[in-house]
This record gives C-alpha cells, sequence and structure tokens, in this order.
C-alpha cells in the first residue's frame, strides 16, 4: 500500500446528513417530497447524476438549465448547512493521524464540488492531503473512475498500489473502476460484499497495519483478476 485515497462525505465527515436535509428541502421546492428509496440512491452520487434522479423522479422535465439553476441552489443551502459545523465519522481524525505519522501519501478524492470541498477542509484541514480531487474537476464523476484515476495520477502511484476509503456503493464502484483495493466503511447505506472490497463496521480503533492488510488481503484474493 503506497497510498490512502479518502472519500469525504459520510467517510471523513458527517455531512450526509446535511445532504439529507438539502436534498429534502430540494425536493419540497420543486413540489415533491424526498423518499428514503430516492436518498439511498443518491449517496455518493456526482452532481448531474442526483440533479436528473431527483427531476425523473418527481417527474419534472429535465431541462438542463433549470436543473443547473436547482444543482446551484442546492449547493449553496448546502453550504450554508456546512457552516453550522461539521462532525468528524468515528475514527478518521485517528486514522489521519495514523497514517501521516507512518508518512503514507493520502489523497481526497470526493463527487462534491471544490468551492464546498474547500469550506468542509476547513474542519478536515489541508495538511492530511498530498493531493485532492472534487467531482467538478474530472470528466465524470463516481460510479466513474476518473477521480481516482486522477488522484493516483497526481500522487505518482498506480491505482492497485492504492487504498480507497468508502462508505457508498457508488463510491466503491468508482475505486474498484480505477483498479484501487476498497475499504468500505458502510454509513447510510448497504454496500454490498466482493473479493475487491474488505469491510468494517468502524475505523474506531484500527491502526495503519490493518489498512495495509487489507490492501494486501485484496491483492492477494484477486490476483488473476484484473483490479
Amino acid at each position: 500500500m503506497r497510498a490512502v485515497l479518502w472519500d469525504m462525505d459520510g467517510t471523513l465527515i458527517e455531512s450526509e446528513k446535511l445532504w439529507d436535509i438539502s436534498m429534502g428541502e430540494l425536493c419540497r421546492k420543486l413540489g415533491g417530497e424526498m423518499t428514503p428509496e430516492l436518498r439511498a440512491a443518491l449517496v455518493g452520487g456526482a452532481a448531474d447524476a442526483t440533479m436528473r434522479m431527483i427531476f425523473t423522479a418527481l417527474e419534472l422535465e429535465p431541462d438542463p438549465e433549470r436543473m443547473a439553476s436547482e444543482n446551484d441552489w442546492l449547493h449553496e443551502y448546502t453550504g450554508e448547512l456546512f457552516q453550522t459545523g461539521l462532525i468528524w465519522c468515528d475514527g478518521a481524525q485517528e486514522m489521519l493521524a495514523q497514517l501521516a505519522a507512518a508518512q503514507v501519501p493520502m489523497a481526497l478524492v470526493t463527487n462534491t464540488i471544490r468551492s464546498l470541498t474547500d469550506q468542509a477542509l476547513k474542519t478536515i484541514g489541508t495538511h492530511w492531503f498530498t493531493e485532492s480531487v472534487c467531482g467538478d474537476e474530472v470528466p465524470a464523476g463516481k460510479p466513474a473512475p476518473d477521480p481516482y484515476l486522477r488522484a493516483a495520477e497526481l500522487l505518482g502511484v498506480e491505482p492497485r498500489e492504492c487504498l480507497a476509503i468508502e462508505d457508498s456503493a457508488t463510491g466503491a464502484a468508482a475505486a474498484e473502476a480505477a483498479g484501487c483495493a476498497v475499504l468500505v466503511v458502510p454509513n447510510h447505506v448497504e454496500v454490498p460484499a466482493n473479493d475487491r472490497r474488505r469491510h468494517v463496521a468502524t475505523l474506531l480503533g484500527l491502526t495503519a497495519d490493518d489498512l495495509r492488510l487489507a490492501h494486501a488481503d485484496v491483492l492477494t484474493a484477486t490476483t488473476c483478476k484484473p483490479i
């Protein structure tokens, strides 16, 4: 394991609960209601895909200009919620410190747009990360592999040498498509298991060596398979 690639929302910080609020308000603004099924499908998604899914679920005409306007509203409102305070996910801050002490390079890889990410980084701290990649900085966001491929490129490592830490199926799929091993720390939604993923209930109590073992275990399990 030469690098660790971190998802942000729901993995480092408990921001998914704030997205619950802002997306619910958006649906009401558009004349509908957010359902548990729709919210689960939206976890970890890219901004453009999120807006398309909301408009489809509410049976609204997918007008590009209106979707762009509502997307701007959503992110502005979410930014206001971010300002009320962000809470760390259990064990995340401690793991960042352990990896930094072990001199393991780290990158932040998120579907969240740059402006909101920079706001969150005021809480998380930019000093942990050598690089960061946001959803509006790549051709396609998660579940496409682009964000993870870009992060590995910026760090100067191969994707298979990286362990991605994710809380959603969307994010895990993106990391796998890029060729990374994945440590899944489920938060709001269930993430299916496969041989390219290792699941833990929480990062609390884990060590940097535990992450190295998880990465090595995935490589061993997928030796004869593309990862």
